[in-house]
């Protein structure tokens, strides 16, 4: 059975740092386009970073470009996005997601979906 299951999130204050991971279960990750995206409250869902399954290109938003970093482990099955500079507009749930070998986007039309983690960004 084809799973993503996300964890690190948490309260931090502006400025600080967290790490997201995105732990696969039923496939290969390095097979896989796999993006992040994120939905505050009452807003349409973003697309935050990806990475490409072949040459491991990465892409991200406007908002969050200079910050965030996408990364794989395919030893572990696990990719993170590590988030630097935090702001109270980071705040939100954030989404891994994965779909077939190839370019990513970020363009949620993603194939599979995790259960999300809530990042807060409050002082």
């Amino acid at each position: 059975q084809l799973q993503l299951v996300e964890s690190g999130g948490g309260l931090v204050q502006p400025g600080g740092s967290l790490r997201l991971s995105c732990a696969a279960s039923g496939f290969t990750l390095d097979y896989a386009a796999i993006g992040w995206f994120r939905q505050a409250s009452g807003k349409a869902r973003e697309g935050v970073s990806c990475i490409s399954s072949d040459y491991g290109t990465t892409h991200y938003g406007d908002s969050v470009k200079g910050r965030f970093t996408i990364s794989r482990d395919n030893a572990k099955n696990t990719v993170y996005l590590q988030m630097n500079s935090l702001k109270p507009e980071d705040t939100a749930v954030y989404y891994c997601a994965a779909d077939g070998a190839g370019n990513c986007s970020l363009v949620p039309d993603y194939a599979y979906w995790g259960q999300g983690t809530q990042v807060t960004v409050s002082s």
